[in-house]
């Protein structure tokens, strides 16, 4: 629908990027789903690479929305617990086509990493063998390089446009140094809140000299299903713990699991991690043998790390395991997520047409800068570059992006190339 259309019904929210913004007035479920499938296929390197893989098909390629609201959209996952990446990947695309969008997106982000890993379990039931080593192939850490490249890319973009004056820039040195020294989730929200406080109380006059005039992006959530996914997200936390000690249904036990374990985590990622081993390690379900090997083979995929839920429920002993545990699995670690997107999206974007959350919101995003530069040295450029050839070979990736523009996926495809010629001579 274009800016001339009607007004949308009573309880719908309307989305206002600045002009940067395409006139396009949407798209469809399988555009959608064509363009983060794409994404599923080549995004590797987690997820503060995944938000530079973002930018540049959606912000700079296609223009789905401006660099603005994109920003906001990554702030307002910072926010939130559960998987950051797809948490943005689930915005833009309600952004694009409404709510069918948004699980277009999160079906193709998902569900080639998620396919990947349940085969994998079903490989490693059959035929045994561990999957760690799959951490030190060649064309692997070729693949952790490019990571840096794309990264170091999408920041230099983001501070250009968010940490451009000496406040801003500021802020973002602070925040990397609280994070480089203090990296925990309870810092991270530390870190935004006091930016958002410090950019309300300095920074008003001249976030509203510098917002550029909004040309209105019509997009229809009710405020009436944002409360109620509210409601169901805290009610699923507190209801299906209680369900599984009632019932001793090990699928409620399975799904209880992965729920608690996307809702309860900040930064998401590596940060999952012991939480899942806390959850199918004890119990039996998963040995620690099949738990390693899942993450070793979980690092040799595209697309979001919370994946690897597919392959500890396919690999779990007690029924339900196989295809049908992986997707009780996958289902329950992401639902957290989109209960929380569609939930906060109306009020979020409410909040950030006010003044004082406008200069609340420059703060914010001059931290989550920050907050990524120190991700790009822990764990992008600490795991990646270990020599002069890694070096050599990420500086080659960013100038393809950076100086010639060449699309990401072949960057990747000729990374994991110079990868496995570099672990050649090596």
């Amino acid at each position: 629908m274009n800016s001339d259309a009607q007004m949308p019904p009573s309880g719908e929210t309307i989305i206002s990027p600045d002009t940067a913004t395409s006139k396009k007035p949407g798209g469809s479920f399988f555009e959608v789903l064509a363009v983060f499938t794409r994404l599923g296929l080549t995004s590797f390197g987690g997820p503060i690479a995944h938000l530079g893989y973002f930018r540049d098909e959606i912000v700079t390629r296609r223009k789905w929305v401006s660099e603005q609201t994109y920003a906001d959209l990554v702030a307002l996952a910072q926010f939130l617990p559960g998987p950051a990446s797809s948490e943005v990947g689930i915005a833009l695309g309600i952004s694009r086509a409404g709510l069918k969008g948004g699980l277009a997106a999160w079906l193709g982000f998902t569900l080639p990493s998620a396919a990947a890993l349940i085969l994998f379990a079903y490989g490693l039931n059959a035929f045994g063998g561990n999957g760690a080593n799959l951490t030190e192939s060649g064309w692997l850490h070729g693949l952790t390089v490019v990571a840096v490249a794309v990264v170091a890319l999408a920041l230099w973009g983001m501070a250009r446009n968010f940490s451009n004056d000496r406040y801003r820039a500021t802020l973002t040195i602070l925040a990397a140094i609280i994070t480089l020294l203090w990296p925990t989730g309870l810092a991270q929200i530390a870190i935004i809140v006091g930016a958002g406080l410090i950019g309300w109380r300095f920074m008003g006059a001249k976030t509203a000299a510098s917002k550029p005039e909004e040309e209105p992006l019509h997009l229809a959530v009710p405020r009436s299903l944002a409360i109620v996914c509210l409601v169901a997200f805290f009610l699923l936390l507190v209801a299906l713990p209680l369900a599984r000690q009632v019932s001793g249904s090990q699928p409620v036990a399975l799904f209880d699991s992965f729920y608690r374990s996307g809702a309860l985590v900040f930064g998401g990622g590596h940060v999952v991690l012991p939480l899942l081993q806390a959850e199918v390690v004890p119990p039996g379900w998963v040995s620690n043998e099949q738990f390693i090997a899942g993450y070793g083979a979980a690092q040799a995929v595209p697309g979001p790390l919370f994946t690897f839920s597919a392959y500890l429920g396919a690999v779990s002993k007690p029924d339900p395991n196989g295809w049908l545990g992986g997707i009780i699995a996958l289902v329950g670690i992401f639902l957290p997520a989109f209960l929380l997107v569609i939930g906060a999206l109306p009020f979020w974007n409410e909040l950030r047409k006010l003044a004082g959350f406008q200069a609340a919101l420059g703060g914010v995003n001059a931290a989550v800068v920050g907050i990524l530069l120190a991700a790009l040295y822990q764990p992008a450029w600490t795991s990646a570059i270990r020599s002069p050839g890694d070096l050599a070979l990420g500086l080659g990736a960013f100038g393809l992006l950076a100086a010639w523009k060449w699309p990401p996926w072949l960057v990747v495809v000729l990374s994991a190339a110079g990868g496995y010629m570099l672990s050649l001579f090596t």
